[in-house]
């Protein structure tokens, strides 16, 4: 028995093979994706991997430092050093912005943190770790910034000294890491001309600038001029204890909300990112029905073109089944074919995105079941035209 689907792709191979290529354009494009929710989903944990704690400690009532603002007095880890099951406690900072890098902006997470405590990057590609206090920083490849280069950050210079890969924030920014004082000064004071206003407004104030009272008014100054606050106190707990049990000892003795690292995985995957996996659900159910349609059409112009020679099988006998199985192996090369170019583009392309995509091989496997399965419903217009043609138009035709 003559397999038409073979002869028809062998007599237009071309307009078959280009299909194919189209619609793995389109595969590519939705395993993509998939791959940029699953390189989202990384992304936070890796964030909350490389920052090394146990425990994140922030203010009451709020699902900082990552998910919304959150503010501490940067004295709270030496109360919390004291509670039982703590091994480690130390302040960060955390504040996502815009670098300049010549005539460009970077848009980096500034992250500051305490040497040799947690929140310190773990490991470096090149240079070295921080050693002075002040205007020393330690950047992501991904920032673009190279050793030795020198970035300014609002009003002072700093001096890259080492290059770490895959510090991200959840959003995918690159981290940027400096000292702590660094950072706090950056997030947490005025610029001097916001400072000098403010001076003016205190010393106006009769009750903060009392002429019985010396030292009152410089005291309240210097205040101003200092910053005492972080986003969150990251905790190490000690061998043997549970992070859940040391987190419920801080939320009731010290009125401080305390998230494990399953809670904050959770707040960054369910909540901080939700709006964004159901927008990228929304592209993959649109490009599968436009991959649907696609194959639909092709399949069915394909089958409109050969109703001669399917009227002819019909005439000699053979059965519906064997006409609709080379219809489907026909739609089912196509999808093959498509799969194969889709994974293909999908794996060279994915390097050059702005944001990590995460290619897993469970789901090109389930792509591939999904695209088969596209294809073999999408065949069904073209396998009922088919088999609806009146044998008698391979004589009167």
């Amino acid at each position: 028995m003559i397999n038409l689907a073979g002869r028809d792709i062998r007599h237009a191979w071309g307009r078959f093979v280009f299909t194919g290529i189209g619609l793995g354009l389109l595969v590519g494009l939705t395993l993509s994706m998939a791959g940029i929710y699953r390189g989202m989903v990384d992304d936070a944990k890796a964030l909350l991997h490389n920052s090394g704690a146990d425990l994140w400690v922030v203010q009451q009532e709020t699902l900082g430092p990552y998910a919304e603002s959150s503010s501490l007095r940067d004295d709270v880890y030496r109360s919390l050093l004291g509670m039982s099951g703590v091994a480690r406690a130390a302040n960060v900072v955390y504040l996502n912005m815009q670098v300049k890098r010549g005539e460009a902006d970077v848009r980096v997470m500034l992250v500051g943190f305490e040497a040799g405590q947690p929140g310190e990057p773990g490991y470096l590609v090149a240079g070295r770790q921080i050693t002075r206090n002040h205007y020393e920083a330690v950047a992501d490849v991904k920032t673009g910034f190279h050793l030795g280069e020198r970035i300014r950050i609002r009003r002072h210079d700093y001096t890259v000294v080492g290059l770490t890969r895959r510090m991200v924030s959840s959003g995918g920014d690159p981290m940027l890491f400096v000292p702590l004082k660094d950072a706090q000064e950056v997030q947490f004071l005025k610029d001097n001309d916001a400072i000098v206003n403010e001076r003016a407004r205190t010393a106006a104030n009769p009750q903060l600038n009392r002429p019985g009272v010396p030292g009152l008014l410089d005291a309240i100054q210097a205040s101003q001029a200092s910053s005492h606050n972080v986003n969150a106190v990251l905790v190490q707990v000690k061998d043997g204890v549970e992070p859940a049990v040391a987190a419920a000892g801080i939320q009731r003795w010290k009125h401080l909300q305390a998230y494990t690292r399953g809670q904050m995985e959770e707040i960054l995957v369910v909540k901080l990112i939700a709006t964004s996996a159901r927008q990228i659900a929304m592209f993959l159910v649109i490009l599968a029905v436009v991959s649907a349609a696609i194959v639909a059409f092709i399949i069915y112009t394909m089958t409109l073109g050969k109703i001669r020679e399917i009227a002819v099988l019909k005439l000699i006998g053979t059965r519906d089944r064997t006409i609709a199985g080379m219809i489907l192996q026909q739609a089912l090369g196509l999808g093959l074919i498509g799969f194969v170019v889709g994974k293909t583009v999908a794996t060279l392309w994915a390097p050059f995105f702005p944001k990590y995509v995460l290619l897993e091989p469970g789901d090109a496997l389930r792509g591939f079941v999904i695209v088969m399965l596209i294809c073999a419903v999408a065949s069904t217009l073209a396998i009922r035209a088919a088999l609806r043609v009146d044998p008698a138009t391979a004589i009167g035709g």
